[in-house]
């Protein structure tokens, strides 16, 4: 990987990274169904501005409904969960149970894309289920029904990703990425609208939610998906989805350093599980059973 390509993966991880501790910040004023639809909102806008001044086809009467879809799956409704989670545990809880995306991805693609399930692929499985537990500390006794609901709230959002990766695989392989990204956000927009206009702030949000949103839009959304997929055309998509390895450091280091979070030794424990797993499963050799033919690979984000 040359030095450029390593500096975009680093700089993508680190503002993905970031995204759960501006949904920390952001969460709390304006609610999680506002939060998540102002930042699908502008940076859907912003996406569409680029494709405008690049002169590039979104070709939205072709495929609408495939952006529609997918802007609900994989930003509506995940971007809203983490949202939701966002007022109940730590940035970097998120950011760890976030990487358990590619686990299921393994699972839902042994089931709709004909990938067998090796023995590998169980072993990356059980260890990311492990590093959950550990993360979830699930039986402690600081454990609430709150915080198991933010623990399943992130976790239904990287199935939401998942799904993602394997309905475009099935559905939509042949529409540019690029088009993906920008025309689903703006698609998610608008699904969320009602949403959030019938559930405003209850005050009036500081500059910190104001600035924390216009990060998330701008930063986390619009900027992340240029570089990722700028990344995927140069690396490929396998080297780029490797920042799923380090956004959960990047992650714990922002928690720390702006929110004042603690690290316990079962998070370090539990993060390094879920990375492990992550890591067997994605390096794990794709066998496809013969009764069913796996479609054009595709890879969907796994970013927040």
């Amino acid at each position: 990987m040359r030095p450029a390509d390593l500096a975009r993966l680093l700089a993508l991880a680190a503002i993905w990274g970031g995204s759960f501790v501006f949904m920390r910040v952001a969460a709390p004023a304006f609610g999680p169904v506002v939060t998540a639809t102002l930042r699908v909102s502008l940076a859907g806008a912003l996406l569409l501005l680029y494709f405008r001044a690049v002169r590039f086809d979104a070709q939205w009467r072709l495929y609408w409904r495939h952006y529609l879809l997918v802007g609900v799956v994989n930003s509506a409704v995940p971007f809203t969960l983490y949202s939701y989670a966002a007022l109940h545990i730590p940035a970097s809880y998120s950011v760890i149970l976030n990487a358990t995306a590619p686990l299921f991805g393994a699972v839902f693609a042994a089931v709709w894309l004909g990938e067998a399930l090796t023995w590998r692929k169980v072993t990356g499985l059980l260890l990311g289920a492990l590093g959950v537990g550990l993360v979830a500390k699930v039986g402690g006794a600081d454990v609430d029904a709150s915080f198991l609901r933010a623990v399943v709230a992130c976790l239904v959002a990287a199935m939401c990703y998942a799904l993602t990766g394997v309905y475009l695989k099935l559905r939509a392989a042949h529409i540019r990425p690029m088009a993906m990204a920008g025309a689903s956000q703006a698609m998610a927009g608008l699904a969320l609208l009602p949403l959030a206009l019938a559930s405003p702030p209850a005050h009036t949000p500081g500059a910190a939610a104001v600035l924390s949103v216009i990060a998330l839009a701008v930063l986390c959304s619009a900027v992340a998906y240029l570089l990722y997929y700028r990344l995927m055309a140069d690396v490929g998509p396998a080297r780029a989805l490797t920042v799923t390895f380090l956004m959960p450091v990047f992650g714990m280091v922002w928690g720390v350093a702006f929110l004042g979070e603690k690290v316990t030794p079962s998070m370090l424990a539990g993060c390094a599980l879920v990375i492990a797993g992550t890591f067997v499963v994605l390096r794990a050799p794709s066998a496809v059973r013969p009764v069913r033919a796996a479609a054009t690979p595709s890879r969907g984000s796994t970013g927040p």
